[in-house]
């Protein structure tokens, strides 16, 4: 039996751990080969041993631009194409937007807004008709959460950009949606918080507020991504797929 992602070329930036990792597992496992990148080459590594077959790595920070021509231009000259893109790469951290620096802006939108941006304006030589994109959102976009304000506004921004991409892609039948987690278990919490102990007490505490009374882990985001990159989506365009325990539904 075929995969839902057979024979597809699929890029996951951030992918050498979380959600990132998990989503190519997934993809290889559904008959992709995945292209995977991230900052570190020793994480990357890492990633493509437990991967473990049909994928490349390529280090890569997202926020520069030179570092996605790169990218492309070795996807270009080994496959010619690309059918998936999951922009997943994003990072965080706590401060209150009273104490927020212009330092602290300009990170955080360089990745997670910038960084979504170019990766798909860049890819676009490549996406023919059918080709699926998914942006990692949250719901931290749709909430106001303390201590956490340019990370929401960047992750609304995202939301805004999937809505124009789609209606800017219309007639070219390429795809563009949002994946947006609630709290996942991954190890980018626990740099967040400091430790992993203090990621379980946060998980805990907000465990109250979840119908489904748990933190997710990345393979149920890596689940939903699947769905929206396939062709069992092939009608979903545009949305914003909340995957967190009914946390912001109820």
């Amino acid at each position: 039996m075929s995969g839902k992602l057979e024979n597809k070329i699929a890029v996951v930036t951030g992918g050498n751990s979380g959600i990132g990792l998990a989503t190519a597992q997934r993809f290889v496992a559904e008959g992709a080969y995945v292209y995977i990148t991230g900052r570190r080459q020793e994480e990357l590594d890492k990633a493509v041993k437990l991967i473990g077959k049909n994928v490349t790595a390529v280090q890569g920070d997202v926020s520069k631009l030179a570092d996605l021509d790169r990218l492309y231009d070795t996807i270009k000259k080994a496959h010619g194409r690309v059918d998936v893109i999951f922009a997943n790469a994003g990072a965080g951290e706590f401060l209150p937007l009273a104490e927020a620096t212009e330092a602290h802006f300009d990170k955080f939108f360089n990745i997670n807004v910038k960084g979504v941006l170019f990766t798909l304006q860049k890819a676009l030589p490549l996406l023919g008709p059918g080709a699926s994109v998914v942006f990692n959102g949250s719901i931290a976009g749709s909430k106001g959460m303390e201590q956490f304000g340019v990370y929401n506004a960047t992750k609304a921004a995202v939301r805004s950009l999937a809505r124009t991409w789609a209606a800017e892609l219309k007639g070219k039948n390429i795809r563009v949606n949002v994946v947006a987690p609630g709290p996942i278990e991954t190890p980018a919490i626990e740099q967040l918080t400091g430790s992993k102990a203090n990621a379980d007490a946060m998980f805990a505490q907000m465990a109250a507020g979840i119908p489904l009374q748990r933190a997710g882990k990345p393979d149920e985001i890596a689940k939903a991504v699947v769905f929206l990159a396939s062709d069992d989506a092939s009608y979903v365009n545009g949305v914003e797929l909340f995957v967190d325990g009914g946390m912001i539904q109820v």
